[in-house]
C-alpha cells in the first residue's frame, strides 16, 4: 500500500490503484504485534476476491474492502472529511483499528477508495450510441456529476487531491471524452470544451454542496438561511451600494425557492456552454476522428 511519505515525496506516482502486492497470508495465529507489520507489507492483488477494489477479499472479522469502503462513505457523508479518522471508522465497524489496517496502510488509501466508490454511483450514457444526441448525453453527465458533488461534499476536495485513476473515475473520464469527441470540436479544442463544462460543474456543485451542508449544520432550510443572509446584508450600510447593484439581477431570478433559482441558473449556464460548443464546432467543420 501507499505510504504517507511516498504520497508527500512522489504525489504523481502515489495511488492505491497502482499497487500490485501479493495476496495476504491467512495465518490467524500471528500475534497482534506481528499483524500491523504484515498488514503493511502484503494485501490481496487488485481485483482478487469479491469486490473490484484492490485487496477486496474477506479478512479478519469478516471484513472486506467493499464493506470498509462503504462504511467510509457513510461516515464521510454523516460527519464530513475533517472529522473522519481510522479510529472512528473502526468503531463504526465494531472492530479494532488493527483490523482496518489489514487492508490499508493509511487513511489516504481509504479516502482514495471511497472517492472511486462515489464515482461508481454515476449512471453513464453509452457514448457509442449513434442514435443518441451528444447534447443530451453531455447534459446527463453534467447533471449527474453535479448531483454527486452535492450528495457527497467531501468528493470535491478529494478529487483535487488524488490521481482519480480508480476504475469508476476512469470510466467517467473516458465516457466524457468519447461524448466530447462526438461534438464536432477539433481534437485541439476538445479538452477545452471538456474543461469548460466540467470545471463549471465542479465549481457549481462544490459551492452548492457546501451551502446545503451549512444549512443542515445550522438546522435551517436553504430558503430560511438565504432570507436571513440577504436580510442581514440589506441592513448593513457598508453593503448597501453592492446590494443595490445586484437588485435587478435578484429580481430577475424571481421569488422562487433557492433550489428553483439554483436549478434555473445551472440549466441556463449549461445550455450556454453547449451553445458555445456548437458555435465553435460549426467554425471548424467536420471533426477529425
Amino acid at each position: 500500500m501507499v505510504r504517507a511519505a511516498d504520497r508527500a515525496s512522489r504525489p504523481a506516482r502515489a495511488s492505491v490503484w497502482l499497487e500490485e502486492k501479493a495476496p495476504r497470508r491467512r495465518n490467524h495465529s500471528h500475534s497482534q504485534a506481528q499483524a500491523p507489520a504484515e498488514a503493511r507489507t502484503a494485501v490481496r492483488a487488485p481485483g482478487e476476491g469479491q469486490g473490484e477494489g484492490p485487496g477486496s477479499g474477506s479478512g479478519p472479522g469478516g471484513l472486506d474492502r467493499d464493506r470498509i469502503t462503504a462504511a467510509t462513505v457513510r461516515l464521510l457523508d454523516a460527519e464530513g472529511l475533517a472529522r473522519f479518522s481510522m479510529r472512528r471508522l473502526a468503531a463504526e465497524l465494531n472492530v479494532t483499528a488493527m483490523s482496518v489496517y489489514w487492508y490499508v496502510d493509511t487513511k489516504d488509501d481509504l479516502l482514495e477508495l471511497a472517492l472511486d466508490a462515489a464515482f461508481g454511483e454515476l449512471a453513464l450514457p453509452d457514448p457509442e450510441d449513434d442514435t443518441a444526441d451528444w447534447r443530451d448525453q453531455l447534459r446527463a453527465l453534467a447533471t449527474g456529476y453535479r448531483a454527486l458533488l452535492v450528495r457527497h461534499p467531501w468528493v470535491s476536495p478529494l478529487a483535487g487531491t488524488f490521481l482519480n485513476i480508480g476504475p469508476h473515475a476512469m470510466a467517467f473520464s473516458l465516457c466524457v471524452q468519447q461524448v466530447m469527441r462526438r461534438t464536432g470540436l477539433p481534437p485541439h479544442g476538445r479538452m477545452g470544451g471538456l474543461s469548460a463544462v466540467f470545471q463549471f460543474v465542479y465549481g457549481f456543485g462544490t459551492i452548492e454542496g457546501h451551502f446545503v451542508q451549512r444549512c443542515a449544520a445550522a438546522g435551517v432550510s436553504q430558503d430560511e438561511y438565504f432570507r436571513d443572509a440577504m436580510g442581514t446584508i440589506r441592513e448593513e450600510p457598508r453593503f448597501a451600494r453592492h446590494f443595490a447593484s445586484a437588485t435587478d439581477l435578484m429580481e430577475a431570478r424571481g421569488g422562487d425557492t433557492v433550489e428553483e433559482m439554483r436549478e434555473r441558473d445551472f440549466t441556463f449556464a449549461l445550455e450556454l456552454l453547449i451553445a458555445g460548443i456548437e458555435a465553435m464546432s460549426s467554425r471548424s467543420g467536420p471533426a477529425a476522428s
